[in-house]
């Protein structure tokens, strides 16, 4: 037996400020499309916004279900409406802002399982790395270069 380790390094900053520009203009759209969000049952409103390389911007908000499983993620939201509206474009960059109405969110919230999955199919599919920003509605913003940095060790078409 042999040991293995896997590291990811992530950039975070103090807060929106600190971010380049254009990144703080897709939180903006993510914050935008985040009020938009349906959550009756989180009452977690969450806002993605996608740069492709066809200088398009794509948002999405989550979609909550009385029959939570028919619900769907902003994450998802976003980066299936921008593969149907734009299937050969790539994307170069997503930020996501989410947070709970019943009190404000200051830790960034990173996509759930099923989103990282979602959006490494595309990264794979793109051959070329997604960056990917977050955060609560306030505070501190993470940034990782790449989905496979967020979830190390994919499962991926190569194995089917």
């Amino acid at each position: 037996m042999k040991q293995v380790k896997v590291e990811s390094i992530f950039f975070v900053y103090d807060d929106v400020k600190g971010i380049p520009l254009d990144v703080q203009q897709l939180m903006q759209k993510a914050s935008t499309a985040r009020n938009n969000a349906y959550a009756p049952y989180s009452k977690f409103h969450v806002g993605a916004a996608i740069l492709l390389d066809n200088n398009e911007v794509v948002t999405g908000s989550n979609q909550e279900n009385a029959s939570y499983p028919s619900g769907l993620c902003a994450e998802r939201t976003a980066i299936y409406y921008a593969g149907a509206k734009y299937p050969d474009a790539k994307i170069l960059k997503m930020v996501i802002i989410a947070g709970s109405t019943k009190n404000t969110t200051t830790k960034p919230i990173p996509p759930c399982g099923a989103c990282r999955q979602a959006i490494a199919e595309y990264e794979i599919k793109q051959e070329s790395p997604i960056e990917i920003y977050f955060m609560g509605e306030a505070g501190k913003v993470v940034k990782s270069n790449s989905l496979a940095n967020l979830l190390p060790l994919l499962f991926d078409k190569s194995v089917l």
